[in-house]
């Protein structure tokens, strides 16, 4: 069973490897503000997600620089991705977006432009900026949906509707962005038939790319003190490599798949803890696929 992974549509696109750069603007979200929120999504780090970026206090293209030192052992393109990770990254105004949006393009070492955000947090200017941006280099939005059943964004405090989704990423496809929608797996009282349902609707609607990520359970998060009371259950190893498998399956193989699974920061981690052996998770998950066509 093949799959259209995003190491080769990197490769297929760009002619060589490319790697990612995580950015920290110094963002906030309208779930942390007061604009829907004060405590987050909850099961949102202190981070905003961004947990492996760099300090805001530095420069865009400080961040930039010192990424590409990290990996620079490893890389012999010099080519990178910039991407905006850490909480939601249209969230302020124009202006400073296209300051720091063109401060990451002009910087001759990045290929691409990859921007995390919320599909509520793409108003018109905003959606004219990536246009504009996509016509100086590729950019990659990625929309937080999770889940597309009201009860679970409820509990997870999402904040907006499934139709706001739909809309937002009707918008970016008509204007040829690459869109990527990120799924949570193991949300609480999620049946294996319900997150499916979640991945096969976001493939039908349209979306480019697709992320799979595990539900983390993290120190400091709401999440954290429902696992705690006992209130809710970690997805066992077995039964996520099957899951994953099972989504492959249903995913259309021109949809890239950014992620399988995800990291989490290992200091703050609470469960599930074998997640945290990324190289041991995707070595099952890899062979769970390739078991599938033999």
């Amino acid at each position: 069973m093949e799959y259209l992974s995003f190491n080769k549509y990197l490769r297929d696109t760009f002619g060589e490897k490319v790697y990612k750069i995580s950015i920290n603007a110094g963002f906030t979200c309208p779930n942390r503000d007061g604009t829907l929120g004060t405590r987050g999504c909850i099961f949102c780090s202190k981070g905003g997600s961004g947990d492996f970026a760099e300090s805001a206090e530095l420069s865009v293209t400080q961040q930039i620089e010192k990424g590409k030192r990290q990996v620079e052992r490893k890389i012999k393109s010099g080519k990178y991705i910039a991407y905006f990770q850490a909480f939601t990254n249209t969230y302020a105004p124009v202006e400073r977006l296209k300051e720091i949006y063109y401060e990451a393009v002009r910087h001759p070492d990045i290929a691409a432009l990859s921007i995390a955000t919320r599909p509520d947090c793409l108003g018109d200017d905003v959606l004219k900026l990536i246009e504009e941006i996509n016509r100086v280099k590729p950019v990659f939005v990625e929309l937080g949906l999770q889940t597309i059943h009201k009860k679970s964004a409820e509990y997870i405090r999402r904040g907006y509707p499934l139709e706001v989704y739909n809309e937002a990423l009707e918008r970016l496809n008509a204007m040829q962005i690459h869109t990527v929608t990120h799924i949570i797996l193991g949300l609480p009282d999620e049946s294996r038939e319900d997150m499916l349902e979640s991945v096969k609707y976001v493939c039908d609607r349209g979306t480019r790319g697709i992320k799979l990520q595990l539900l983390h359970i993290l120190d400091g998060t709401d999440l954290a003190d429902e696992y705690r009371q006992g209130k809710i259950k970690e997805m066992g190893f077995d039964e996520y490599v099957a899951l994953i498998r099972d989504c492959v399956r249903i995913i259309p193989k021109d949809v890239v798949i950014h992620r399988l699974t995800g990291d989490g920061d290992k200091k703050t981690l609470i469960a599930p803890l074998w997640s945290a052996d990324k190289k041991r998770v995707l070595n099952a998950i890899n062979k769970a696929i390739k078991n599938e066509v033999e």
